[in-house]
């Protein structure tokens, strides 16, 4: 058990490592961190294919493309042909860009969002698949984006300063999948609660031959009045066999 915590570990710090080099990492750095587990080559593809499930290039960049839908794919090219009107900066002009808006000038923040613009959605294509939707990921990113492109004056370099703001996008688009995750579950859970509760209440009636009140489903189910009540709120009121209070 020791060894598979330790080498779960291992994945994750090889996550970590790719989300700073923009998700990519080499076969040398994987092997390394796997040295002491003495991998076969079989072993260590198979760790290969978890990365590049995860979008996790190898050596070489993932096509983060052929990750999205038909749907996404559609939305997608919509949107970046609207981004096509915004201006395009050289790579010198970009650089200036980045330090004017790190000394705090305003119009230069303005412009450094402006090029984050389709950043953000190379970003959001690595973070698609997740149970949200593309357009919400970008949404989020491009909120990141504009409160970020203020904050990059603790910087010295350009580089640290658009590695920085990479690291808000990312973290603002992990953030909204794992609360969209964390509410998913909630949903479920008092979905199973609301089934639950008419499941015994459809029961019930039929031995009453009438619909039962709350007192009388939880006298003889079993399940809590408060249980009960939450699982009428949740079904707005719907159960049908159960009398509303």
């Amino acid at each position: 058990m020791e060894r598979e915590l330790i080498f779960a570990g291992r994945l994750e710090e090889i996550r970590k490592t790719a989300k700073d080099q923009g998700n990519l990492v080499t076969e040398a750095q994987v092997q390394e961190a796997f040295a002491e587990f003495e991998l076969e080559k079989e072993q260590l593809e198979l760790v290969f294919d978890y990365l590049k499930k995860h979008k996790i290039g190898v050596g070489t960049p993932v096509d983060a493309d052929e990750y999205l839908t038909g749907e996404e794919k559609n939305y997608l090219q919509f949107y970046l042909d609207e981004l096509k009107e915004l201006p395009v900066y050289g790579t010198g002009e970009k650089e200036a860009i980045v330090l004017s808006a790190m000394a705090g000038e305003e119009a230069a923040q303005e412009r450094l969002l402006t090029c984050w613009l389709r950043e953000v959605v190379d970003i959001a294509k690595l973070y698609a698949g997740q149970g949200v939707y593309l357009e919400d990921l970008i949404g989020e990113g491009n909120v990141a984006a504009a409160t970020g492109v203020r904050l990059l004056g603790a910087f010295e370099h350009a580089a640290e300063a658009e590695g920085a703001l990479a690291k808000m996008v990312m973290e603002a688009m992990e953030a909204y999948i794992a609360d969209n995750a964390q509410e998913s579950r909630k949903s479920r859970r008092l979905l199973e609660k609301v089934n639950k509760v008419a499941d015994a209440a459809r029961k019930l009636a039929e031995e009453y031959e009438r619909k039962v009140t709350v007192e009388e489903l939880a006298r003889e189910s079993g399940l809590s009045i408060k249980t009960i009540q939450e699982a009428m709120r949740a079904s707005g009121d719907k159960i049908e066999d159960l009398e509303k209070a």
